[in-house]
């Protein structure tokens, strides 16, 4: 069997290699890939958002499962355009995806079908929302606990969280004026600030079964202690024990069920990976997003842990016959994943730095270094990205993890190269 994976990302390093492992895959493609990938597979010259090219090479080399795995394409039609053309694909369509592509449609949707979430308001203009902002908290020094949202895609950056009326203006100028995240921010939500902490549960559906994955815990926001400004994720570990098993029956039964049957009701069936982002707070679970694709970096933290079969799985939800198949098997031991960046990121940085110690790294017992950000130039692999690596380990407790995770990370090295440092302490302390 064939398998093309489409990104570049290290959520699309993992799938590469763990779909690798299965016995009845004979060759991986990865479009367009990266320096990592073009070890374990066969990268092909191809952007992850040209939809007709991807098609025609899936068609030409007779891909028996292609998985989609950013957003982007998602929610541009590449799942309709490759069933279209009678291929078996893993993902949503376009119509499914707008779950996360539009976050109005998704708080909407979350509102009609009375799943817990923020309360929120939308708007379509920076005028009107900053008009919002300043009828409700008239003081400059007013302390205003809100977060403000781009409606569409802005990768992992178009949520602002705000502190006072300041703050707030600024991120609705930022989003709606400026439009710093280009049509991203055409609408914009203000929602209130959920307080706890964050988990992430995602789960694999083909429309009617659900299957959940065990919880992780994703780090948003760019330094210790979870400051700074938010980022694409620095780092996740799995199982998260914030989320007890009455705390996870709860998300299944008032947010992941709820959802799939609200998207069947609105006529857009979800197949593909439901991921909800999640606060704890203390009345209880509540939704902060949808995505509709494996979280990065939750995804290589739960590959490194899972046992069964991963392309029988995709396959099974492609095919609508999830029911059909074993219990997923799990590895006992928790796992963790951190984010080694460039130089500057979530902001502007220099690319082509080169990477060394990477060999080294991978030596370290229980570690597979995924490639995010990277591509190879000149026979050296170099920064291409602004989250370059996940340094993902496992162990029989989530000290041993970081340890064997951070032990791997001081042998990575390139001008400007930095990382959290405290990836899991929520669970340890």
């Amino acid at each position: 069997m064939k398998v093309l994976v489409v990104g570049n990302g290290g959520r699309e390093h993992a799938l590469a290699w763990k779909l690798g492992q299965s016995p009845k895959v004979t060759e991986v493609f990865v479009a367009p890939g990266n320096a990592g990938t073009a070890i374990e597979a066969t990268n092909v010259d191809i952007a992850a958002t040209d939809v007709d090219d991807l098609v025609q090479f899936a068609k030409q080399h007779a891909i028996d499962l292609t998985v989609v795995g950013p957003e982007a394409p998602l929610v541009l039609g590449l799942v309709d355009a490759l069933e279209e053309a009678g291929l078996r694909v893993f993902g949503p369509t376009a119509a499914a995806a707008e779950l996360e592509g539009s976050k109005v449609f998704c708080k909407n949707l979350l509102h009609t079908a009375d799943i817990p979430t923020a309360d929120y308001r939308t708007f379509r203009n920076a005028d009107d929302a900053s008009r919002y902002i300043k009828d409700k908290y008239s003081e400059p020094t007013d302390q205003v606990p809100v977060v403000v949202k781009a409606d569409g895609l802005a990768a992992g950056k178009g949520v602002i969280v705000c502190e006072t009326r300041s703050d707030a203006l600024q991120a609705i100028d930022r989003i709606a004026g400026q439009k710093e995240f280009g049509e991203a921010g055409n609408e914009l939500i203000i929602e209130e600030k959920l307080i706890g902490q964050e988990a992430s549960v995602l789960a694999i559906t083909d429309g009617e079964t659900i299957i959940s994955l065990p919880a992780a815990q994703d780090h948003k926001p760019a330094y210790d202690g979870d400051t700074g400004p938010n980022t694409g994720g620095m780092g996740a570990y799995c199982p998260t024990p914030i989320v007890d098993e009455a705390m996870f029956a709860k998300i299944e039964s008032d947010v992941l069920v709820p959802v799939v049957h609200a998207m069947k009701r609105a006529r857009k069936p979800f197949k593909g990976v439901l991921y909800a982002g999640l606060m704890l707070t203390a009345a209880g679970p509540k939704v902060l997003e949808f995505n509709v694709r494996f979280g990065d970096p939750e995804c290589q933290p739960l590959l490194m842990r899972l046992k069964s079969d991963l392309f029988d799985v995709l396959v099974a939800a492609a095919d609508g016959k999830l029911s059909e198949i074993e219990p997923l098997e799990w590895d006992d031991r928790p796992s963790l994943c951190v984010v080694m960046a460039s130089e500057g990121y979530p902001g502007s940085y220099e690319k082509g730095r080169v990477i060394t110690g990477l060999e080294d790294a991978a030596e370290v017992e229980d570690v597979k270094v995924f490639h995010a950000g990277t591509t190879t130039v000149d026979g050296n692999v170099v920064n291409a990205g602004g989250r370059v690596l996940g340094v993902t380990a496992i162990g029989n407790t989530i000290s041993a993890a970081k340890l064997k995770a951070y032990t791997a990370v001081q042998k990575i090295r390139w001008p400007g190269a930095w990382c959290r440092k405290d990836i899991s302490d929520k669970a340890l302390g």
